[in-house]
């Protein structure tokens, strides 16, 4: 079984404004409101991609109860920590001639909130998969991805990482099965600045050398990299086609992977799934489809290794 973590989940309302203007009345002429959240976008995609997931974190609130509803919609599973304080965040997202972000706080989260989740992630099994992605809210200690591996190591459950800097950084002493940073990430945890494919591989191999099992770094237009355990190098140009919307491609991407282990068992094939299912998400106002992952993958070409 598949489980995703979002601790700080969101209803996104997306909206389009021609030539925004501050001081005045503007009106939308596009209007949509979706569950948000890193790990909700995994488990999403993973439906769209024919894999059933349950959408683990925190909800409080009419707020939350209609992330829950909107994620059955979609298909996906989820059981949520109901939390008593506040509400789960409304994250506003302007669109216009320049894109503009409001993003909620969230609720209180407790002790007793967050036990409730450890017992939830002390009922996974052996050869189950957790990806655990975004950041941590104020309301939660600031090492609660070190908290989770901690009482997961040595079960035999392969997590995925995705997050930036020091909860990434820090979660390297518990092996996880793959961790995916962008370059820019990577970048940051380093001092450097690393632009292309050839930059990226030595840092990347620094992060395997630390811990991590398998390393994935997305580069937008650039392609991707990724370092596999076994110690393959595989670099890839992105697939072809126009940016429409960049918002979850990196969390598409990490769905496409997991989907491709899980079909195939091979490296190379789950970096060309999370490639192209990025790339995909990428291309398209929603989150990629099957249909159109596999258009990009029978266009993509021969990867490098």
């Amino acid at each position: 079984m598949i489980y995703t973590v979002t601790f700080n989940p969101s209803l996104d309302y997306i909206i389009r404004v021609e030539n925004l203007r501050l001081g005045v009345i503007n009106r939308t002429y596009y209007e949509n409101i979706l569950p948000g959240g890193k790990g909700i976008n995994v488990s999403i995609v993973l439906k769209n991609l024919g894999h059933e997931s349950t959408a683990l974190g925190f909800m409080a609130g009419f707020t939350g109860r209609e992330i829950a509803a909107r994620l059955e919609k979609f298909g996906v599973a989820s059981d949520f920590i109901e939390v008593e304080e506040g509400l789960s965040r409304i994250n506003v997202k302007v669109k216009s001639n320049e894109e503009s972000e409001i993003n909620g706080q969230g609720p209180k989260i407790t002790d007793a909130n967050i036990e409730a989740l450890y017992e939830q992630l002390d009922g996974l099994k052996e050869g189950d998969i957790l990806i655990i992605s975004g950041s941590v809210p104020n309301t939660l200690p600031g090492d609660m991805y070190e908290r989770i591996m901690e009482r997961l190591e040595g079960r035999g459950i392969d997590i995925v990482v995705d997050a930036e800097r020091a909860l990434l950084v820090n979660v390297l002493k518990y092996h996880p099965f793959l961790i995916k940073p962008n370059n820019h990430e990577l970048g940051d945890i380093y001092g450097v600045t690393l632009k292309t494919q050839d930059e990226v591989i030595p840092y990347a191999k620094k992060l395997q050398e630390d811990g991590a099992r398998n390393v994935l770094i997305s580069m937008a237009g650039e392609g991707a990299v990724f370092i596999s355990e076994k110690g393959d190098v595989f670099k890839s140009p992105a697939p072809k086609g126009t940016v429409v919307n960049s918002v979850g491609a990196g969390d598409s991407m990490v769905a496409g992977f997991v989907t491709g282990m899980i079909e195939s068992g091979d490296y190379m094939t789950a970096f060309r799934m999370g490639l192209c299912t990025g790339s995909a998400s990428a291309f398209s106002p929603d989150l990629a489809t099957r249909p159109e992952v596999e258009e990009l993958l029978a266009k993509l070409p021969i990867i490098d290794a």
